[in-house]
């Protein structure tokens, strides 16, 4: 459930929901599994999950960060130190990514891959499973509710995506009604915009500031 707040609030990265994707490297299976995680003791439990479903893998490597307490844990879980946990951390840490538990499991295929191929092969499957999960952005956002007509319908659109928009929702009845999510520090100057370009004849509801995830999709969503 997304959380309530009065003023301020810090924006960052989070999964945008569960992803899970497979790559062999010379006949090792290494599947990348991502959830969102909000505490540590989820994390923990998503890796009790994956080492109970997997026990006859060979590896099971771990990594995640937690922003409230600034909990960060990695484990190569018997690889040769330095490559596997570390790499696999180092996917979610250059993109910004908190709040995640990600666990790479690996079936031997019967190769060597050595300390390089072991760090190419756990990152490339984080970066898959990552991919599939999706990103958004943890931030205070302000929703919106734009009535518009047909031929105003396409500047709006424009208007929107101007401003970094996300999550835009259209639906077209007798007029178009559009969904909108506006970052807070942008939406007055959205709203100044629409007035300039419309003089108040787009009609437009705004409601309370939330702090919640928002996927930094922000492709228009026709209903």
């Amino acid at each position: 459930m997304p959380t309530r707040v009065d003023s301020g609030g810090t924006s960052y990265l989070v999964p945008s929901g569960y992803g899970e994707a497979e790559l062999v490297e010379k006949r090792s299976r290494f599947i990348g599994r991502v959830w969102p995680a909000e505490t540590e003791g989820e994390a923990l439990a998503r890796l009790a999950e994956t080492r109970e479903r997997h026990r006859d893998a060979s590896h099971n490597v771990y990594a995640y960060i937690i922003r409230d307490g600034g909990f960060m844990r990695y484990s190569d879980d018997g690889e040769p130190g330095g490559s596997s946990g570390m790499p696999t951390l180092n996917v979610f840490r250059s993109a910004g990514i908190y709040n995640f538990c990600c666990v790479v499991t690996r079936y031997f295929g019967g190769t060597l891959l050595g300390t390089g191929g072991l760090a190419r092969a756990y990152s490339a499957a984080a970066k898959l499973a990552l991919d599939v999960a999706g990103i958004s952005e943890m931030a205070l956002w302000r929703p919106y509710r734009l009535m518009c007509s047909y031929s105003q319908y396409n500047q709006l659109a424009r208007l929107l995506e101007e401003s970094d928009a996300a999550r835009i929702e259209a639906e077209f009845g007798e007029s178009v009604v559009v969904s909108a999510m506006l970052r807070a520090e942008t939406a007055d100057d959205f709203d100044a915009k629409l007035l300039e370009r419309f003089a108040a004849t787009v009609e437009a509801d705004a409601e309370p500031e939330i702090f919640m995830a928002v996927s930094s999709e922000k492709n228009i969503e026709n209903k």
